[in-house]
């Protein structure tokens, strides 16, 4: 009785363990508060809302790999995320080891596009910095959080993307 007793007490023990362990990011995370058809974040502090006719998600097929594509813009600002190799929920690290996933930010202008900014992630020896999480995904939409820094080859500025979220349809 006194071993039945210890080894349920180490399975619970055990459980708990694992339990407490798991955490959101395995599954790709809450999904972020954006409205519908937008995509939300913060610009070196600053907060972005895209405008919900400007802003999609759309997934492709081809050679056997799946392409994820998340935009939102408004006016002054675009967000832009892609995910080659795209396998469902879960999270994607933006990293230059792995140039198939990357995100962008620019700030387009309309009367000059050659003077358009664009900050893109990763950059050369950048190393891992941000991810993407998609937390939910159906026939019509795909919901998720992000974060990134981008960089500006031209000038060498850094953008900070933070607190991502987005909750898109798709075409």
């Amino acid at each position: 009785m006194k071993i039945l007793k210890h080894v349920t007490l180490l399975l619970i023990y055990f459980s708990l363990i694992t339990f407490s362990s798991c955490s959101n990011d395995d599954d790709g995370g809450d999904g972020g508060g954006a409205a519908s058809g937008t995509i939300t974040a913060k610009i070196n502090g600053s907060a972005f809302t895209s405008l919900e006719m400007t802003s999609f998600a759309s997934s492709t097929n081809g050679g056997g790999q799946t392409a994820l594509i998340l935009q939102g813009n408004t006016q002054s600002q675009a967000i832009n995320m892609q995910i080659m190799g795209y396998d469902g929920v879960g999270t994607y690290q933006l990293s230059d080891d792995n140039i198939f996933r990357s995100a962008s930010y620019v700030e387009p202008n309309i009367s000059n596009p050659l003077d358009s900014k664009t900050w893109n992630a990763p950059y050369q020896d950048s190393g891992v910095i941000g991810e993407i999480k998609i937390s939910e995904e159906t026939d019509t939409y795909v919901k998720g959080t992000f974060n990134f820094t981008c960089k500006n080859v031209a000038d060498g500025s850094t953008k900070s993307i933070t607190e991502g979220a987005f909750y898109l349809k798709k075409q």
